[in-house]
């Protein structure tokens, strides 16, 4: 099984959540397998508990795993840290401040690793205070270079940009994308991305230049009665990336 997402075109990589095995066979199959299927670490009471079911979910979809932390809980960093090094997945999300513990544990560098940076509402800065403690002090706002530069050094893979609330920090988006694409970086926009939304949000990265973008599509579309994410609406995000990306 691959360590790396398997990216369409090279360029672009769903990630969305999944309830059970089979709802992510589903979602993985509807996108063609061009996605990441995200398993909440959160709720699992233990390393061994969640090592055992996410294994599942590797088996189903070639390792197309997405280690989660849950609602970005800096609280999961250390756990998402030590059951991904077992599970070796595709995809780990991480706080900022996680990130380096992550790539020690893995001992490779082909596992997509993202460093959580939040919007401060000052453009061109983000916050890196996204880790346990740190969390809890004052914002650790810095310019997003260097945010980019110092996920380089822990051995990051890209900038998951959270809480977005849709558009509603578009022109901070703007200038994460471009700061990414100048600095061969990849980019994970995340939080309050919808069926409406998402081609906008996808083609400012396209259009900013970023080699590599895992898009997270997460409540939006997930059926509130099964809790299942909806196949269908994968299959249709997929179809907007199929046109977006020539």
């Amino acid at each position: 099984m691959s360590n790396k997402p398997n990216f369409y075109k090279d360029r672009v990589c769903l990630n969305v959540l999944a309830n059970s095995v089979q709802n992510a066979k589903d979602c993985y199959e509807a996108a063609e397998h061009h996605v990441v299927l995200g398993v909440l670490s959160k709720n699992y009471d233990s390393d061994d508990e969640a090592i055992k079911d996410m294994k599942l979910y590797q088996a189903e979809t070639n390792n197309a795993l997405s280690v989660g932390l849950g609602a970005g809980d800096p609280r999961q960093s250390q756990m998402v840290s030590r059951i991904s090094a077992e599970l070796q997945p595709q995809h780990i999300n991480q706080v900022f401040t996680g990130v380096g513990i992550s790539r020690a544990l893995l001992g490779q560098n082909d596992t997509f690793i993202n460093g959580l940076v939040s919007p401060t509402g000052k453009v061109g800065y983000v916050n890196i205070a996204t880790g346990p403690l740190s969390s809890q002090e004052t914002a650790g706002n810095v310019p997003i270079e260097t945010a980019i530069a110092m996920l380089k050094d822990m051995g990051g893979s890209s900038i998951k940009f959270f809480p977005m609330k849709g558009l509603a920090c578009v022109d901070e988006f703007k200038v994460v994308a471009k700061a990414c694409a100048e600095h061969d970086f990849s980019l994970e926009p995340t939080g309050g991305i919808d069926l409406d939304n998402f081609e906008e949000i996808l083609q400012i990265a396209l259009d900013a230049g970023v080699k590599k973008i895992i898009p997270h599509i997460y409540s939006s579309i997930i059926d509130k009665v099964t809790g299942n994410t909806r196949p269908q609406d994968v299959q249709q995000l997929f179809e907007i990336v199929e046109e977006l990306v020539k």
